[in-house]
């Protein structure tokens, strides 16, 4: 994707905070080894039959996976690639993938191309919402799953999970390890989901040290190496010694590593870009859901539900802290994340200030982020 320019967040308020997870946006650009998009003349139809069950037993669906990416991003698009290929050996099915889908009209007509030849497709990046909801309308029988939207339709589901629960957990790693109270943070883009991630993360962080301020770059991209490296380097510049990312690459955990600075990214486990300077970061594990979606549908039992995954359910993890970080931090984190566990870890509960002083959430006991977020 094109950047559109970067800037730097000095006073972000938390009033997008409480906005519904549900019109979250996460997104990455991937490419599975699977399959090519689906030829421009394959038979059309007015609508695909989605499978149920034969007399003996059940018939396996034709799945299909749009990725904004290439699962080589290491980030969002490869965890939900590792999540396919999870569903592909629980059920002995062998889906079809098209990576590199821009969030375009060029969606619309590659997700139409997939429904006249599948049961079901999965369109794993929020800005392919509408334009799953548009081909779901024409065909009624094919099951369409949106990642992070908040759309639905008789035949049309969305899923999504708490990642602001692992952002929490490393906002408390970042605000014990880092000396000099200057965290930096790149962000893609500045929507709902991102922001209480960032949110989340301050929070965290504010647990442990509230002395420490937070500086974001936005890099308006969901995977552009060069342009996250950028934005990575800026924020060093100015004297952060650790960074986290929402992006796709692990473009920033590698420029902090030159710098000598601790670093995380988000979706998968990056600790192999850059080992000794690796913090931690939020993750995603999208096979048990893949799984259970697609046996549902062979099942006749399927629902056009909006689920909502956890720590609890383990659809959100959080990364191993890198092996350099103390034992005593590693025990608040994993503190931390029991509660998450159990249920018993409330990240955005009020009442809550914005840079502003003002009360955005009135909700019980004090998290005031006051003057926090720099």
């Amino acid at each position: 994707m094109n950047n559109r320019g970067k800037m730097s967040l000095m006073g972000l308020v938390l009033i997008m905070m409480m906005v519904s997870i549900l019109s979250a946006c996460s997104s990455s650009s991937s490419s599975s080894g699977s399959s090519s998009a689906p030829a421009a003349t394959m038979a059309a139809q007015t609508s695909a039959s989605p499978a149920t069950s034969t007399t003996d037993e059940k018939k396996k669906p034709k799945v299909a996976f749009v990725y904004i990416g290439p699962p080589g991003d290491g980030g969002w698009t490869f965890q939900h690639d590792e999540g396919r290929k999870q569903m592909e050996k629980e059920l002995g099915i062998k889906a079809d993938t098209v990576e590199n889908v821009p969030e375009s009209a060029d969606a619309e007509r590659i997700i139409t191309e997939l429904a006249q030849s599948h049961d079901i497709v999965f369109t794993t990046s929020f800005g392919y919402m509408d334009f799953t909801l548009n081909v779901a309308k024409k065909f009624p029988k094919v099951i369409f799953e949106h990642t992070a939207g908040y759309k639905t339709d008789k035949n049309m589901g969305t899923f999504f999970g708490k990642n602001f629960e692992g952002s929490y957990l490393s906002g408390i790693a970042a605000g014990k390890m880092t000396k000099k109270n200057l965290i930096g943070y790149v962000g893609a883009f500045p929507i709902p989901e991102v922001i209480y991630n960032i949110n989340a993360f301050a929070l965290g962080i504010q647990s442990v040290n509230p002395n420490a301020k937070v500086q974001v770059v936005w890099t308006n991209t969901w995977y552009d190496p060069a342009t996250e490296r950028q934005a990575a380097i800026s924020l060093l510049d100015k004297g952060a010694d650790v960074l986290l990312a929402y992006q796709d690459s692990p473009a920033t955990i590698q420029a902090a590593a030159e710098r000598g600075a601790l670093a995380g990214g988000n979706d998968s486990d990056m600790s192999r870009f850059a080992p000794k300077n690796y913090l931690t970061n939020p993750t995603w594990n999208w096979g048990p859901y893949y799984t259970k979606l697609v046996k549902s549908v062979m099942d006749g039992t399927w629902t056009n539900e909006q689920y909502m995954g956890s720590m609890a359910d383990g659809m959100v993890g959080i990364a191993p802290l890198g092996d350099h970080i103390p034992a005593d931090v590693k025990k608040l984190v994993e503190d931390a994340k029991s509660k998450a566990v159990s249920g018993g870890l409330k990240v955005f509960q009020g009442p809550i200030k914005d840079t502003a002083g003002t009360v955005k959430s009135r909700q019980a006991k004090s998290s005031s982020c006051q003057k926090f977020l720099k």
